[in-house]
């Protein structure tokens, strides 16, 4: 079976939860560590929407954040992201970096692309000019933007989906995992820091298809594994349930990745389940329609209940925009479609999502961590 050469990168599993599947672990990268369970800013084209880098470092204390395959290579190119060194010197930022491979593009953008053995032929939506993403190329194109971590090509299947599909594409998912992996053998990191392949369990929702699904994904023994095809619509019965399953059969040696998920309740029971690792674009969207995510529930701050409200964003938070801004200032701002108001969200809610996986980390360590879930998720999930 296709193997990655490299050991640089590395698992260390530190604590586990006696009473779920919930862990605590460090995972070790050329660029810095990552303590686990982890939330990583969802960067799409270089940046983290509203957020400065040295916001993301020094306020919201992001570990690792992410880069779109897709939009970077049609938005700035592979000549100005190679020209620069890569996407950390490009948009100045030190730590980790982990890319998708478009993959999911392809399942979002299905109206307008054509997919085949060899790849998939998709239609830009900035000009209409047409590409063609096969596996091989999804790996040329992450050597050249640099991320530390970089995903195979992989189809994302929608939901709800015929099984027939599901389970055709998955087929085709794990042949492609094999071009992705000899892609890497037969190439070079770039910029003096090395890279890791994660392999991605797909199958949709059906057990029979993530079961074969997860098993095929450990036997490649990469440095870490992710977990696609899910939060596409599916109710969270089936997320929590597929999530279990595949959890139950990836190594427990390595980190495991659960891609675009989710709320924060979705964050805490996945992390129960044996989660290490999550992105969504969630808290930085929202944020820009005036959602925010705090210690006592959701809060709509467009609602006119907030008007006349002065009292701090998130009276439990800790970050500086918590006590810095009063909710009816925030209001204000989002209602004037200032900018000063997004990026005062996206900051608060970035700066909950990564304090949420903390304090969970540390629950994790001192054993208190499932009797705090069960307290604090349905708080998390009422509307103020």
């Amino acid at each position: 079976m296709f193997k990655l050469g490299y050991k640089y990168m590395h698992f260390e599993l530190h604590h586990t939860d006696s009473a779920s599947k919930a862990r605590a672990g460090v995972l070790h990268t050329d660029h810095g560590i990552i303590e686990t369970p982890i939330f990583m800013p969802v960067g799409t084209a270089g940046t983290v929407k509203g957020v400065h880098q040295h916001e993301l470092k020094e306020d919201v204390k992001a570990q690792i954040i992410l880069g779109n395959t897709y939009h970077l290579f049609l938005r700035p190119g592979l000549e100005v992201l190679h020209g620069a060194g890569g996407l950390h010197k490009f948009m100045n930022w030190n730590g980790p970096i982990l890319t998708d491979s478009g993959g999911y593009q392809v399942y979002s953008l299905s109206n307008s692309n054509n997919i085949s053995e060899e790849g998939v032929r998709f239609q830009s939506h900035h000009d209409g000019s047409y590409h063609f993403f096969t596996p091989e190329r999804a790996i040329e194109i992450q050597r050249v933007i640099g991320g530390d971590i970089i995903m195979a090509f992989d189809e994302c299947t929608p939901f709800p989906c015929d099984y027939a599909y599901a389970k055709k594409s998955l087929a085709m998912t794990h042949r492609w995992l094999g071009r992705c992996f000899d892609a890497m053998d037969k190439t070079e990191p770039l910029y003096g820091h090395n890279q890791a392949l994660f392999p991605i369990v797909q199958g949709s929702t059906y057990k029979d298809l993530r079961t074969e699904s997860a098993e095929v994904i450990a036997s490649f023994d990469a440095i870490g594994n992710a977990i696609g095809g899910l939060s596409v619509g599916e109710p969270d019965e089936d997320l929590y349930e597929m999530t279990d399953l595949v959890c139950s059969i990836l190594p427990k040696d390595k980190p495991r990745y659960l891609m675009g998920v989710g709320t924060p309740a979705n964050l805490l029971e996945c992390i129960a389940l044996g989660v290490d690792m999550f992105d969504c674009v969630m808290p930085s969207r929202n944020a820009r329609h005036g959602m925010l995510f705090t210690w006592e529930g959701t809060i709509n701050i467009k609602n006119e209940k907030w008007k006349c409200d002065y009292t701090p964003l998130d009276a439990l938070g800790g970050s500086y925009v918590d006590s810095t801004y009063s909710k009816a200032y925030l209001r204000h701002l989002i209602k004037s479609n200032e900018n000063l108001g997004i990026q005062i969200a996206t900051l608060h809610n970035l700066n909950f999502y990564l304090a949420l996986v903390k304090e969970a980390r540390k629950r994790i360590i001192d054993g208190s961590f499932t009797s705090w879930k069960n307290q604090i998720v349905p708080v998390l999930s009422q509307r103020l």
